[in-house]
């Protein structure tokens, strides 16, 4: 598609929590809050003209590498939020993505995201093959006071349950999609854990892909002030995450 008369190098896009994407507390979901800041950066992305339509002319497709999510408080049923995007950084394969959530023009929500461009035929990274030179890059402008990082898996996690991938869980670019990782994880937790609001910092990984039909094993690790899961295929780690509490 062409680049929309309307882009610029940040977006601000609004929404209203709805029910469906709230827990029983009235509170958003931490999964329903990834979705809602990757809608922001997939509409960002194709007002510039790099959607994955765009790049699906070249067999190619944004993926999600890495996330961190700082969290002052959450959104709740109802409430108004506005999301902030704009692009750190974007050179060949890789690009890093800042996003902010804004509720009553009071920060909520921090969160920087690092992409990289795969090649959906070949399955392997490659470089970015649409120009994305109008976007001005915001290289000293970040939304977390952390940056996204390596998640280092600890050496004690036990295995807490297993699950076979299924239709649901997979996305248009045919394997599971990054946030399902999240909820299969966050389901293994004590329910006052995820409802307490005590959840400051999420971390995750995404290593490689799993797709439909595929077994994986769901391992945990609790520290002081930490949590750590991991998803496993054929016994490797796919998918980590640190919650931090």
């Amino acid at each position: 598609m062409p680049i929309s008369a309307e882009f610029t190098s940040v977006l601000e896009t609004q929404h209203t929590i709805n029910f469906t994407e709230c827990y029983p507390n009235g509170f958003l979901r931490y999964t329903d809050l990834c979705n809602i800041l990757q809608l922001a950066a997939g509409e960002h992305a194709e007002m510039g003209g790099i959607s994955f339509s765009d790049m699906q002319e070249f067999d190619q497709a944004w993926v999600m590498s890495r996330m961190r999510i700082e969290i002052d408080r959450l959104p709740r049923w109802k409430d108004k939020v506005v999301v902030k995007t704009w692009i750190v950084n974007l050179e060949n394969s890789r690009s890093v993505r800042a996003l902010e959530l804004y509720c009553n023009d009071k920060k909520f929500v921090g969160c920087e995201t690092f992409w990289a461009v795969f090649n959906t035929k070949s399955r392997r990274p490659e470089a970015l093959a649409l120009p994305h030179e109008h976007f001005e890059k915001f290289n000293d402008r970040f939304s977390t006071e952390e940056r996204v990082r390596r998640i280092e898996l600890p050496v004690d996690m036990n295995s807490v349950g297993t699950k076979k991938v299924v239709m649901s869980d997979i996305d248009i670019v045919n394997h599971v999609n990054n946030v399902k990782y999240l909820e299969w994880c966050l389901d293994m937790e004590p329910s006052e854990i995820v409802l307490s609001g005590k959840i400051k910092a999420l971390d995750m990984n995404f290593m490689s892909e799993v797709l439909i039909e595929e077994d994986v094993e769901i391992n945990r690790s609790e520290s002081e002030r930490k949590i750590t899961g991991c998803i496993l295929r054929n016994q490797k780690p796919c998918f980590a995450v640190e919650i931090q509490i």
